[in-house]
Order: C-alpha cells, then structure tokens, then sequence
C-alpha cells in the first residue's frame, strides 16, 4: 500500500488517485532566464524519481510541469542581453531539456508556458474579481488573502502570524495600491519597454502564482492528485496557489502535496539558491561530473531531506554507481554460459523476488529511496555471488536481471550493454589472452595498459576476460 506524505495535513496518507490506476500530477517547473542550479535539479530528479515509481507500480502518469516565461528576472535578463524575453525563454527552455536529458529525466506529459496561456490567466482573475475574492487597482489586480479563510492551512500559518512581503518576487511599491499588506497581485501593470498583453484592467502581465493555479487546473482538472515542487515553494506560492483554486472552483486543489528538500553546499551546509549567489549549475557541472552519476547522487536520497553537496558525495555515488552496474554487467555475462535450468532455481527466484517485494515495501513508504536502494545493494551483491558459480541458469538470471533492471530503472539507472568493441581492439584482447596462456606477461601487462587509456577496463574472470567502459 503506497503512502505519501502529504505537507498539507502532516501526516502519511494511503494514496488513493481521482480515477484508479491514473495520477494527476503537477510540479511547479524553473523559470527560464538562466542554467538550472543543481537545486533545480533536485526537484526535477526527486519527482521525476517519484513518476517513475508510479509507473513502476502500474499507474498512468500524466505529469504537468510549468517553464515560467515571462517573469521580472526574465525581463531584466532580456534587457542586459539585448534580446526579448521569449527569446531568452527559449534559449533557456532548450538549455533545461538538454540538461535533464542527460540526467536521464523524462519528459513531461506537458511542459505548459504562461505565455501561451494569456488568455486562461485573463479569464481565470475575471472569475476571482466577480467572486469578491481580487480588485483591480490602478492597472494592477490583487487577491483578497484576508477572505479567503483557510489562507495559511498548507504551512500551519494564521494570517496574523504571516510575514508580509515572504516572497522574494513582491515589489514593494505595491504595497500602496493594496487593501492589505498580505494580498497578493494576479496581474501587474506593465511598466515601459516591457513584454505586456491586453486585459480589461489595462496592458500588464500576470503575477506568479496565478500561472500554476491556471496550467494545473487547465489541464489537469479542478482537483488533482499530487502537486509537487521545492520546500521553498510552501509559502507563498503553493499556499496562493490553493486560495487562488479553491476560491474559483468551489472544490479542493490537489489531494497530496509533496515538497522536495534543499541541495546544501559548504561547512555550513548553506542552502543552494541563485538568490544567494552560491549555485553551481548543472551546465557546468556535466562539464567534469558524469551525469549518471549527478543523477544518482540527487536520486537515491529519500526526497523530503536535504542533500549536500561536494566532491566527496560525487565520488561515493560514483563508487556506488558503478557497484550497481557492474552487478548487472557480471550476470549478464554469465548468459553466454549458462543451462537452462538447475535444480535450486526455485529457491534462487524465491530469493530475487523477495529482494524485490522488500524494495517495494521501502519505496511505498513514501518514497524511501535511500532505504530502497539498501535493497537494490544487497540484490546486487546476491547476483554478484550467483554469478560467481560454477554453473548458472539462464531462468534464475534471466528474471534477476529483469527484476533488477526494473528496480534501478526507478532512479534513472541505465544499464543496456555498451556496444561491441572495434575489431582492432577485440584482436588485442585476444592477443592478450594469448601472451598470457604464452607466459608473456609484459605484452600482457602493455595491451592491459594500452587498453585503459583507451577507456576500457579488462576483468579477468575464471571464464574468460570481460570488459566495460570506464
């Protein structure tokens, strides 16, 4: 029985989705002026980690997330780069799919942008207008927190006790057009020289978080199963989010709401953040740091903890990574050797399954990854002693290997054969075996070395010498 737990009631609940064996999902996506920081990236690997498992259990998926593409971080960016906004939009919208790809991240069902929904945005604040919950005040619009009474509910806050001005993203001149310091704009009145569309309230364009409020509802229906996003996005946004939804629809917005943690660097275990000015983005970092392994650092932690990152975690993910696949690499070698059956298959299976029902167990404990991943350690160190035997059957490892392959597919893990090597370089290992069986330990030892600077590592093994990549 999977259970999530939902930041909305602090507490893990039985998941149970709108429609059987479907989810709804919405997570809110970057805004587009720059790279992705390895933050960002957290979020889009911890849920994109979470849609999988879902699929992994049997569920369709339809998975939203938004690129915010009009924004004041945006249009300042235009301005210093001499191009317009949707230009920059796009060249960073390009730059996020180039780099979640290599993290091994699926695409979204839909990646919604609020540009292309201008006219839903208009309509949606029209509604909240003529329902007493927003007032256009001088060219701008803005919600009436205070009358919307369950304001606060998603992060345990009472109006009274709210900070005015939480969001990084409020303009402080605004403050003079509200009834009440803690409303909130639905859309701004454009200022000179900027991206802006017509409304009835004068040109202008929309305020931040009436943008999900829209693209979720729009294409995922008024109530939806899970809406996710960082832990940063609590308050104000998901919180304005809800007052927004709820306000014009009458009904619930999401039914679980799920928050990933922080990405940490330094001694100090600083939260990562362009805002602070301490981001590595992941454009950089792909440049030293293979992204199989950036994604399994980022992924195999349980979603709702912090991680910190330094060269120290890179490596042991790598380390770790490279268990994980050579496992997969010594069984799958074994094929080539083996009978069709043996008679302790059923025990052999019962062992792999079992392994199997256990990481299951781990992952519908509200995604528990790093416990999950304990199992996948002890299901690779069980198929590094099975291949190990004298004799092997192909049953038992055909169904380990598909087991396996399931499991660590979850975390992005991709574990398809390399390709055959080039002739030239299968004849030197064959050479090689030769010196060897010659006693001619020094051509032996040269290829070996010639070989790894080639990126290709030789393990010798009682049948036969295998190889992989580096």
């Amino acid at each position: 029985m999977l259970k999530i737990y939902n930041t909305l009631t602090r507490e893990k609940e039985e998941f149970q989705p709108i429609q059987k064996n479907k989810v709804g999902m919405y997570v809110c996506g970057p805004t587009v002026y720059n790279y992705i920081h390895i933050g960002n990236a957290r979020s889009t690997v911890a849920f994109d980690t979470v849609r999988r498992y879902l699929e992994y259990r049997g569920y369709e998926v339809n998975f939203v997330s938004n690129f915010t593409d009009v924004d004041d971080k945006i249009i300042r960016a235009a301005k210093e780069l001499g191009i317009s906004a949707k230009e920059v939009a796009e060249k960073f919208i390009a730059a996020f799919y180039e780099d979640t790809a290599a993290l091994h991240v699926e695409k979204a069902t839909l990646n919604p942008r609020v540009m292309e929904n201008i006219p839903d945005i208009i309509a949606f604040i029209g509604e909240l207008i003529e329902k007493g919950y927003a007032y256009a005040a001088d060219g701008d619009v803005y919600y009436r927190t205070g009358k919307f009474k369950d304001y606060g509910k998603l992060s345990d806050q009472s109006i009274k006790d709210l900070i005015v001005g939480a969001s990084e993203r409020l303009d402080a001149e605004e403050n003079v057009k509200k009834e009440d310091q803690l409303d909130f704009a639905l859309w701004k009145e454009a200022k000179p020289d900027e991206v802006s569309w017509e409304s009835p309230w004068g040109p202008g364009r929309p305020g931040w978080h009436i943008e999900c409020s829209v693209m979720a509802t729009k294409y995922l229906g008024d109530t939806i199963d899970i809406h996710g996003g960082g832990h940063d996005l609590t308050f104000p946004h998901h919180e304005n989010e809800i007052a927004q939804s709820e306000a014009k629809t009458g009904k619930t917005f999401a039914n679980y709401w799920m928050h990933n943690g922080f990405v940490t660097i330094g001694e100090d275990a600083e939260k990562m953040s362009k805002s602070l000015g301490n981001f590595v983005t992941v454009h950089d970092i792909l440049k030293e740091v293979d992204p199989q392994v950036l994604r399994f650092f980022l992924g195999t932690a349980h979603y709702r903890r912090p991680v910190k990152y330094s060269d120290k975690a890179i490596e042991e993910a790598k380390i770790n990574l490279d268990k994980v696949k050579i496992a997969y690499q010594n069984a799958h070698y074994r094929l080539q050797d083996a009978v069709s059956a043996l008679p302790d298959d059923a025990g052999k299976l019962a062992l792999f399954q079992n392994l199997q029902e256990q990481f299951v167990t781990e992952m519908d404990d509200d995604f528990q990854a790093d416990n999950a991943m304990s199992v996948v350690y002890q299901f690779a160190k069980e198929l590094n002693i099975y291949s190990e035997g004298e004799a092997v059957s192909e049953a038992v490892i055909t169904k380990a290997l598909a087991l396996y392959k399931a499991m660590v597919g979850v975390f992005g893990v991709v574990l398809e054969e390399e390709a055959l090597l080039d002739d030239d370089i299968q004849t030197l290992i064959d050479e090689r075996t030769q010196a060897r069986t010659d006693k001619n330990f020094a051509r032996s030892d040269e290829i070996r070395d010639y070989l790894k600077d080639q990126g290709i590592i030789l393990d010798d093994t009682s049948q036969g010498t295998r190889w992989r990549r580096v």
